[in-house]
C-alpha cells in the first residue's frame, strides 16, 4: 500500500474556493497533531487570510486578524529535521515570530521558497485547489482579506492527535 494515502487530509473552505491539504505527518508529526487539533475544536473557521504577498505566501490562522494572535499555547519547531520537506509551491508551513513560537498561524507559498526551509515547518501541501489560494487578495495592496469559512480533517490515521506544547 502507498504510504501516501495514509496520510491525513484536510479540507479548507474558502471565500475564494475548497482547497484539499495533505499532511506530512511523519515528517512533522506534532505540528500536524496541532493543526489536526485546533481543525477539530472549530478554531479556524471564520479566520481571515490577514496577510497575503502576491508571488511568495498567504499567511492566516490568526484568531485576531492582525498576525499577532495565537492559541494560547506554542510548539516546537520540527524543521531541523533531517526528513523535513522543503517550501515548494503549494507547501502549509508554521508561521512564527522566532523558533519555537509557532502556535495556529501557517502561510501556504504561491512559489518555491527555499529560503525558508530550515527556519519554518513545512507539514503538508495543497494537493487539489491551488487555484482558490493563487486568488486570494493581495493584503499588501490594501485589499479586503478573504476568509476561511470552514476547516474539516477529512482523513487521519487511528490515533490519538496529542500535541506537546511548550
Amino acid at each position: 500500500m502507498n504510504e501516501n494515502l495514509e496520510r491525513p487530509l484536510v479540507e479548507l473552505e474558502t471565500s475564494k474556493g475548497k482547497v484539499i491539504l495533505e499532511l506530512f505527518e511523519d515528517e512533522a508529526p506534532n505540528t500536524v497533531a496541532n493543526f489536526v487539533q485546533l481543525i477539530e475544536s472549530g478554531f479556524y473557521d471564520g479566520l481571515k487570510f490577514h496577510r497575503v504577498i502576491e508571488g511568495f505566501m498567504a499567511q492566516g490562522g490568526c484568531p485576531t486578524g492582525t498576525g499577532t494572535g495565537g492559541p494560547g499555547h506554542k510548539i516546537k519547531c520540527e524543521c531541523g529535521a533531517p526528513d523535513a520537506k522543503k517550501h515548494s509551491q503549494g507547501a502549509i508551513s508554521m508561521a512564527h515570530a522566532g523558533k519555537n513560537t509557532g502556535g495556529s498561524q501557517f502561510f501556504i507559498t504561491f512559489a518555491p521558497t527555499s529560503h525558508l526551509d530550515g527556519v519554518h515547518t513545512v507539514f503538508g501541501k495543497v494537493i487539489e485547489g491551488m487555484e482558490a489560494i493563487d486568488n486570494l487578495n493581495i493584503t499588501d495592496r490594501g485589499e479586503k482579506p478573504d476568509s476561511i469559512t470552514k476547516a474539516t480533517v477529512t482523513r487521519k490515521r487511528d490515533h490519538d492527535y496529542s500535541v506537546e506544547k511548550i
